[in-house]
This record gives structure tokens, sequence and C-alpha cells, in this order.
């Protein structure tokens, strides 16, 4: 089978997010092909190199998502036809209601006019994509945010959509020298429902590949949360609105959704995905990292560590103001306690009888009697799958996916509950059998559900699945291999009546 893995801003990049997740998928699947097709998002990410590629990566197609676009030629051809696709996926940014038959209608059309005429790159800055975002932020009815749209706001909106809708004018299905590019693989795999999925979307229109979708994390939720900064309002929402359209859309036709965990698959579903194909697979984690101190348990969890006192040890990130309150309550109760954090700075000031542990390796959790760990707002909490390949027993607040890892091997406590979590931490280092218990069943779940093995078996089941369901192609020929229709040229000075905006200072 021969794969194409779509990323944005991650494998084959050194410097990319999810990079090792991929790593490990390609070489755990060997027996497949794999052409990877690349979006950049900085020229210091491309600066920082890939990673070795497996025999298997039979090639690397990659493209920037920043600077200025490759193509520079305007679209003298079909003037109208662009000014109508382009006015229906405005429109659907910024009127009212259900609109993402109008952005399907208006994304596609701009797909099939790039097809044909090589790439939108310089109209989708031009001035007639201005105009039409305009129209459609005056249009009655029109979103409050996106009707106060200014020219600097349209300017704004106009270039970060030609990012990412950049995809659309790349060369990857098809080239007049031969190359099939996505009309040769018999799978798209996106690592992100974004930019990455799109020419994904566009090789399901085109040739009809079957397009799997991964997320870790929920893209849509990052950029409501963390958008660009410095941008006005009118430019959030059209932002937003095209974003929430985007994944939709990538969500409806795809024919099977994954997610690590139920929190990630309840954003998927709430933004359309068919629940009927959307599947939950945990990330892998290399379990042989922890093996040695999960087999040998050099120290018993739950133990009075000793004549230095038991150790409590914070794996997840930084502490917040509640954990502090949380640990002084316990050493209150308990004072031979010796908490230890990970996630401070090097010269962030701790409380008195708190040490600082720079990185949770294997050892740091051998060293502890029980491990709290604080998983972040949004993905899969792995420190604590690490701390349940050790077998140590846990106290997490009940937050993102903790149940559904844990599923009753350890404790769960309110969030931000500082005497809740104190109590579960004193029950544990109070009862050692207790601790030694849920450590073991903690570890084996961990070695059933959440190893490397495991993540590449499942996404290798999944391939197979998609295939055996997808239609047999016996025409790969290149889109460009027949002769351009002819067309009357567009006249380009040929113009309507000038935008409301026109002349202003």
């Amino acid at each position: 089978m021969r794969v194409g893995l779509l990323t944005e801003g991650g494998y084959p990049y050194a410097a990319g997010e999810g990079g090792e997740w991929c790593d490990r998928l390609v070489r755990g699947l060997a027996r497949h092909e794999f052409e990877v097709y690349a979006l950049s998002r900085s020229a210091r990410q491309e600066e920082g190199g890939w990673y070795a590629l497996p025999g298997n990566v039979r090639r690397i197609r990659a493209a920037p998502l920043w600077g200025a676009p490759a193509g520079t030629a305007p679209v003298r051809r079909e003037r109208r036809r662009f000014t109508h696709h382009f006015g229906d996926l405005a429109a659907a940014l910024t009127a009212p209601g259900d609109q993402a038959y109008r952005f399907a209608e208006g994304l596609y059309g701009l797909a099939d006019l790039a097809r044909d005429e090589g790439g939108l790159a310089s109209a989708l800055r031009s001035e007639a994509a201005l105009r039409a975002l305009e129209a459609a932020c005056r249009a009655p009815g029109a979103h409050p945010g996106a009707y106060g749209a200014r020219v600097a706001d349209l300017l704004v909106v106009s270039g970060l959509l030609e990012r990412a809708l950049r995809p659309l004018s790349l060369d990857w299905y098809g080239s007049p020298d031969g190359d099939l590019g996505l009309a040769g693989v018999d799978l798209c795999h996106a690592a992100s429902a974004g930019p990455a999925a799109l020419p994904g979307l566009l090789a399901h229109r085109f040739f009809g590949t079957p397009l799997l979708v991964t997320e870790y994390t929920v893209r849509l939720r990052e950029h409501y949360l963390a958008g660009p900064a410095g941008l006005s309002l009118s430019v959030r929402t059209l932002l937003s609105a095209f974003h929430r359209l985007l994944a939709g859309e990538i969500y409806g036709r795809a024919a099977l959704v994954t997610a690590g965990d139920a929190q990630v698959r309840r954003w998927q579903e709430r933004c359309g995905a068919d629940p009927a194909r959307l599947r939950t697979v945990p990330p892998g984690v290399d379990a042989g990292l922890y093996e040695a101190v999960g087999e040998a348990c050099p120290r018993a969890a739950g133990g009075d560590g000793g004549p230095a006192g038991p150790v409590v040890l914070l794996a997840g990130g930084p502490p917040e103001p509640w954990l502090w309150e949380a640990f002084t309550v316990l050493r209150m109760a308990e004072p031979r306690v010796r908490p230890a954090v990970t996630g401070t700075a090097p010269d962030a000031p701790l409380p008195e009888g708190v040490t600082r542990v720079t990185a949770c390796g294997p050892d740091d959790y051998a060293a502890a009697d029980a491990v709290v760990v604080c998983a972040p707002g949004d993905g899969f909490p792995v420190p604590l799958a690490e701390a349940m390949f050790c077998g140590r027993a846990t106290v997490a607040p009940d937050t993102t996916a903790v149940r559904e890892v844990l599923g009753g091997t350890g404790l769960v406590v309110p969030p931000r509950d500082p005497h809740a979590l104190a109590e579960a931490c004193l029950a544990l280092l109070r009862d050692p059998e207790r601790a030694r218990r849920l450590g073991a069943a903690a570890r084996a779940r961990a070695l059933e559900l959440f190893t490397v093995e495991q993540n590449i078996a499942s996404f290798g089941a999944l391939y197979l699945e998609l295939l055996s369901r997808a239609p047999v192609r016996h025409d790969l020929a290149s889109p460009f291999d027949g002769p351009a229709r002819s067309r009357a040229a567009l006249d380009a000075s040929a113009a309507s009546a000038p935008p409301s905006w026109a002349g202003r200072r």
C-alpha cells in the first residue's frame, strides 16, 4: 500500500510537532510505502533539518505556509468564475445559520479553478478578493463582528486566507511531466484537521482517494484559545469562521477520523464528524523506557520512603498556585513528605522542602512513593501513562482524559481542590498495600492500551479497513495529460463598480 502522509508544521521537520509519532508510525509500518506531503510554518523550521528517514519513505514533497506565495501569475481567464466561488466562501464566513454547504461549494469551486488555471495565489490577494470579502461583511444580516471590518482588516484576512488555502495551488495532484502526486497513492493520512488535510480533501474529490484524519490535540480549539496575537475582532471573527467550517468539511468528508481520547472525540463530533466513522486510538508511549522500573519495582510505591521520608512527585507541567496549597496541607499532616516538582524555571523560587526535577524520567518515577499528575488542558496526559508504565500509584484531578486513561487504577479528585488532593496522597502513603495494587493494575492497563506497538497496530488495521472499502481505480492518468480547454481570456481591466472604500485615505 502507498500512503500519502499529510502534515503541517510537523514530520519530516525535526523541529515540528508530532514528528516523533509520525516517525514511529512510518517505521512501524515498514511493509507500506509512504510519500510525505509536508507544509512548513516558518523558515526556522525548515532550517532545523529533517528526521533521518527510513527506506519506506519514497519521497518528500514540501511547501511553505509562510512568506510570499511561489506563484505570481494572476488569473487572467475565468475571472468571473473566481469572483463567484470566492464570494461563496466569503459569504459563508459572515452569513448567519449553517453555511457548510456554501463553504464547500466555494472551496471546491476554487479548487477546480486552481487546477485549471495552475494556481490561485495571486488571485486570493487581489482586489477582486478584497471586494468579495467587503461585500460579504457588508451584506444584510452579516455577523456583527465582521460588519465592522476595515480595509486593513480585509487585507489581513485576505493574506491569511491565501496562506491557509495555499494547498489548492500546489502541484501535488499531477503535473505535465507525468508525476501523479497524490493521484498515485492508495490512501491519504492527515496528521491534523487543518490545512494539512486540505490536500487530502482534494485528492478525495479529484481521484476518490480515501482520507484518514488523526488528531491528538484539537487544532480548532488551539485556534480559538491561542490564535495570532494582536488581531482585531473582525479578523478573529472571519478566521474563526473559516477554521470552523474547514474542520467541519474535513470531518464530514473523511472516511475515518481518529482521536487520542474522548475529549478530542467530543470536539470532533460537535464539529460535524459522524460518530460511526470515529475511532479512538491512544498515542503510543515507548514502554521499553520504563520496563526496568515497572518490572523490578526497586522501591515499593506507598512506602514510608525510608529515613528521609516519602516522596510525592508532581508531573505534567508547572505547578498552579492551588497545588502549592495542596503540598502545604500535605506536609502539615505528614511533615516527613518530600514534594518534588517538574516544569518550573531553573531560577524560580520554591517553597521550603520542595525539590526541583528537571524532567521526569524513569529514575524520578522510581524514586516516588506517589505521583501527582496535573494533565494539560487539552490532549492525552502522557505523564500519567508514564507513571502507569512505572507501576506507580497516581493521584490526578478530574480533567481532560484522566478517568479514561486511569480506568480505576488510580485516585481521581475534584479539580482545583487542594484538600482533596492532599487527602488522596495521604491515603496512598498510609496504605502501602493499596498503593502497590493500584500501581500493578495501572501498569497492566498501560501495557494493554498505551504502547507504541498497540498504536501502530491500530493504524495498520485502519489502513487495511479503508483500502478494503475503497473502489478499485483503473485510471491513474495525470489530470494534465489532456489538452487544456480553450477559453476566451478575460479582460484584466474589466471592472465592476469600485468598492466603497476605494479612494479613502
